[in-house]
C-alpha cells in the first residue's frame, strides 16, 4: 500500500513539474522551458542551450548571443540602432556575437569571431580603438551612469515635470526591476517632447547591472518588447495620461574614460563634428558683430 501511494505521489510530482514547464518565461520571449528538472534556456548556437533565470532580466550578453544565433537562422532579431559627459559613448557599432562569462557579464575583450578585437565596458559597448588578437584588455570597466534621451508622442495635455520623475521612476522599477533611487535627475522639454533621464549608481557598486535595463528599454521603444507579454511597453503615466515613447538614445558613462582616438572615427561622425565646430564659429562671429554694432549705436547716442 505504501509503495502504491509513493508511486502516485511521484507521478503527480512529475506531472506538476511538466505543467510548470509548459508556462512561458515572462522576461524572455525567445526562451524555452522544459524538464525534468524544469529549467528555461536560450539557444545561443547550434545545440547550445544557455540557462537563464526567468524571475529577473536576462543579461545583455546572453541576449546578444541569442540574437546573433536567430539572425543566422533567419529569425527576427533587432534593427541596428544631450550627452551627459564628455566621456559618454553610444552603442554605434551595432550587434555582434559576444563572448560572455558564465554569469552573463561581457568578457573585456571582444573579437566577434574575427581577428579584429576591441575592449568593451560592462554594457558591451566598445570603449577602445580596434586592434588585432594581441590587443590587451586588462579588466571589464563598469558603466556607472546611463543617460536615456527619450522622445514621447504628442499627447493631449501638458506634462507636469515634477510628477514626471515620479512616474518614470515608478515605471522603471515596475517594468525593469530597477531601484527608483538610481534615477537622479530628469529634464523635460515640452516643445520637443524630450525627456532626459539620468540613472546613476555609486562608483564601485556592482549590485545592479544598468545595461540590462537600458537594453530592455531600447527594445520596448525601438522594436518589440523582449518580454513574453507583448501587449505593453515602457509607458509611464502622469495624471492619468500615458506617455508613449517614439525614440530613444542611450549614452554610457564608465568609471574610467574610454580611449577611442579621433583617427578611428567614421567619416559621418567627423562630418558632424565639423558641422558643430562651424556652427559655433558662425555663432561667435555673429555675436562679435552684434557687440560692435551696439558700441557704434551707443557712441552715436
Amino acid at each position: 500500500m505504501k509503495m502504491w501511494i509513493f508511486a502516485v505521489l511521484a507521478a503527480l510530482a512529475v506531472g506538476a513539474s511538466a505543467q510548470i514547464c509548459q508556462s512561458t518565461c515572462e522576461t524572455m520571449k525567445w526562451a524555452t522551458c522544459d524538464g525534468p528538472p524544469c529549467s528555461c534556456y536560450l539557444l545561443v548556437d547550434n545545440g547550445v542551450k544557455q540557462p537563464i533565470n526567468c524571475t529577473t532580466l536576462v543579461p545583455k550578453c546572453f541576449l546578444m548571443k541569442a540574437e546573433m544565433y536567430r539572425a543566422r537562422k533567419g529569425m527576427n532579431t533587432r534593427s541596428i540602432a544631450g550627452k551627459p559627459d564628455e566621456t559618454a559613448i553610444v552603442d554605434n557599432d551595432g550587434i555582434y556575437d559576444p563572448e560572455c562569462e558564465s554569469d552573463g557579464k561581457f568578457k573585456a575583450k571582444q573579437c566577434n569571431g574575427t581577428d579584429v578585437c576591441w575592449c568593451v565596458n560592462s554594457a558591451g559597448v566598445r570603449r577602445t580603438d580596434k586592434g588585432d588578437q594581441t590587443l590587451k584588455c586588462e579588466k571589464l570597466v563598469e558603466t556607472h551612469w546611463i543617460r536615456l534621451q527619450l522622445t514621447h508622442k504628442q499627447g493631449p495635455a501638458t506634462v507636469d515635470k515634477d510628477k514626471l520623475k515620479t512616474a518614470i521612476s515608478t515605471e522603471l522599477n515596475k517594468r525593469y526591476q530597477m531601484n527608483p533611487s538610481l534615477v537622479k535627475e530628469i529634464q523635460y522639454d515640452p516643445d520637443a517632447r524630450m525627456i532626459v533621464v539620468d540613472v546613476n549608481k555609486v562608483k564601485g557598486d556592482r549590485s545592479y547591472d544598468l545595461s540590462k535595463m537600458a537594453y530592455y528599454m531600447e527594445k520596448d521603444v525601438k522594436i518589440l518588447p523582449l518580454f513574453t507579454d507583448q501587449s505593453r511597453r515602457f509607458t509611464p503615466s502622469v495624471d492619468g495620461q500615458t506617455l508613449e515613447m517614439e525614440n530613444i538614445v542611450v549614452y554610457y558613462v564608465d568609471e574610467e574614460a574610454p580611449t577611442i582616438t579621433m583617427k578611428h572615427l567614421t567619416g559621418g561622425i567627423i562630418a558632424v563634428i565639423v558641422v558643430v565646430v562651424l556652427a559655433v564659429f558662425f555663432v561667435q562671429k555673429r555675436q562679435r558683430k552684434y557687440k560692435k554694432t551696439q558700441q557704434r549705436e551707443m557712441e552715436q547716442m
